[in-house]
């Protein structure tokens, strides 16, 4: 009987325990919202969308071996938006290549070197237009890179500017 009352005792104890850390780290987490300030990545995510936003790349790549000079070329990115917790974001892009000239959402992994973003694409399918890798970094308002469509490739670079 007398382990009973113990064990019961003891129960309660971790009861109110249990209770009384689940409302500190609740009372923490909103006092954490409340002060209104972003972690460095939420902010540095906002500002990629920003600056993503209504731009155009305009530039030139070249194809390895070839001995024309660099074509060029044109990439309106309309927006940009994370998904999901992983590396994926959105980009919506008109995009003209050759004769085709489409707008469309794309799921694209960017992944981070500090404050400057690569976007990545591996072997991914553009509809209408093929199978494409490429690997490109933005800086400010530049972007390079490399970039391949089957077993041929190339680099491109270019300036961004703001769609008026």
């Amino acid at each position: 009987m007398f382990a009973c009352v113990l064990q019961y005792n003891f129960i309660l104890v971790m009861k109110r325990l249990n209770y009384m850390v689940t409302v500190i780290a609740l009372i923490a987490g909103s006092l954490l919202s409340v002060s209104g300030e972003n972690s460095p990545q939420v902010t540095l995510f906002e500002n990629f969308e920003k600056a993503m936003k209504g731009v155009r790349f305009s530039g030139f790549f070249t194809v390895d071996g070839s001995r024309n000079p660099p074509s060029e070329e044109i990439y309106e990115i309309q927006s940009v938006q994370k998904f999901g917790d992983q590396d994926l974001w959105i980009f919506t892009a008109r995009i003209k290549y050759g004769q085709k000239d489409v707008t469309l959402p794309m799921p694209l992994p960017v992944k981070w070197v500090g404050t400057i973003p690569v976007i990545t694409m591996d072997e991914m399918n553009i509809p209408g237009l093929g199978t494409f890798s490429a690997h490109v970094v933005i800086d400010g308002n530049k972007y390079a890179g490399t970039w391949s469509h089957g077993k041929v490739g190339g680099h491109l670079y270019g300036k961004i500017t703001k769609i008026k």
